[in-house]
């Protein structure tokens, strides 16, 4: 290979990964679009990160427990309602949330604007859960509360059915 094919080449691990304003995956579940900034490819599966925009009265997913992963939530504009077990937080712009694994939590836009915010996933584990739920949609099926707890239970994830 030539010096000049090899400077044109496309690198399989680039050292840095840029994603730039309407770049990354976009999930769609309802209400709340998501844009998938590291799916955990470029951090060797140790990071995954992702923008939500949750439209007004958006109610998030059951509260449930991550067996093996931290979950951060900082908030880039808006209020979003988290629940922790039987306690809530306003978490407004400028906050971040963090729910290390084994804790019971939810969130929710209550508020009648939209709700924007970064999360965190330690490892990537959750991303495809995301994914999952879209193609349940895509496939015409309902999002029911079991279909939400079928997938789930692929990602060492449990509803969190003592506090319901």
């Amino acid at each position: 290979m030539t010096e000049e094919a090899e400077a044109n080449a496309p690198q399989v691990d680039p050292a840095v990964s840029v994603v730039r304003p309407g770049d990354g995956e976009t999930i769609v579940l309802g209400t709340t679009h998501m844009r998938v900034l590291e799916d955990g490819r470029h951090t060797g599966h140790r990071l995954a990160i992702a923008e939500s925009v949750l439209a007004p009265h958006t109610q998030g997913p059951p509260q449930h427990r991550h067996a093996q992963h931290d979950e951060g939530f900082y908030i880039l504009s808006g209020t979003v309602r988290f629940t922790v077990g039987d306690e809530d937080h306003d978490a407004t712009t400028g906050t971040l949330v963090m729910v290390r694994p084994g804790t019971p939590h939810t969130f929710a836009n209550l508020t009648d604007q939209p709700a924007v915010m970064l999360s965190t996933f330690t490892p990537d584990l959750y991303v495809q859960y995301f994914r999952d739920l879209q193609e349940v949609l895509a496939d015409g099926r309902p999002l029911t509360p079991q279909a939400n707890i079928d997938a789930m239970s692929r990602y060492a994830t449990e509803p969190a059915t003592d506090l319901a």
